[in-house]
């Protein structure tokens, strides 16, 4: 399978990596088909970027592999069910799917958890919020004690930040610091 080198890792990990979750597709019932194979292979060329549906059918096709739209929507399902993608929704209330690699998924108390996303509106990549694990680790721990105590069962643990990156807050110094708050 031919791919970008990932960011932060050897080529020996990125083909560990690539076992990884090819090994996790399997677990999850997916044939290694082609078209199984080319949609993996969109998100480790971009491994930081949120993908949409749409995104990922164009470049499979600028990639010259034509695989039907239901195909693809299918498949990032599945995807998601076998934790080799993260789903969230943008500001757009679009969904977008992005890789999620052992190496950077963290909260390894939490059931089925991803590690926590910052979504940049500007550039739209997503980057993991790693800045002070141990703060991370407490604060999820400590939600789900809460939860824990109140009766809830934890199945699903996501976190995705919505902002905009370092690169892009450096760029737009005039930009709001505010927090937005939205209900849904």
């Amino acid at each position: 399978m031919t791919r970008a080198h990932l960011p932060i890792h050897s080529p020996a990990q990125d083909d560990a990596l690539i076992a990884q979750l090819l090994g996790r597709l399997s677990a999850a019932g997916l044939r290694r088909t082609l078209a199984t194979r080319a949609v993996l292979g969109v998100f480790l060329a971009r491994p930081t970027l949120a993908l949409t549906h749409s995104q990922v059918a164009a470049l499979l096709k600028a990639r010259g592999c034509h695989v039907d739209r239901v195909t693809v929507y299918r498949l990032l399902d599945r995807f998601v069910s076998a934790d080799v993608l993260a789903r969230h929704t943008d500001d757009e209330r679009q969904w977008r799917f992005t890789l999620v690699a052992e190496g950077v998924r963290g909260l390894p108390d939490a059931p089925r958890s991803a590690s926590p996303q910052l979504h940049c509106r500007v550039c739209r990549r997503d980057l993991p919020v790693s800045t002070d694990e141990a703060a991370v680790h407490a604060a999820f721990n400590g939600l789900l004690l809460a939860l824990a105590r109140e009766g809830h069962a934890v199945e699903q643990v996501q976190l995705h930040l919505h902002g905009r990156c370092a690169d892009c807050a450096r760029r737009d110094e005039s930009g709001s610091t505010t927090i937005e708050r939205t209900s849904r």
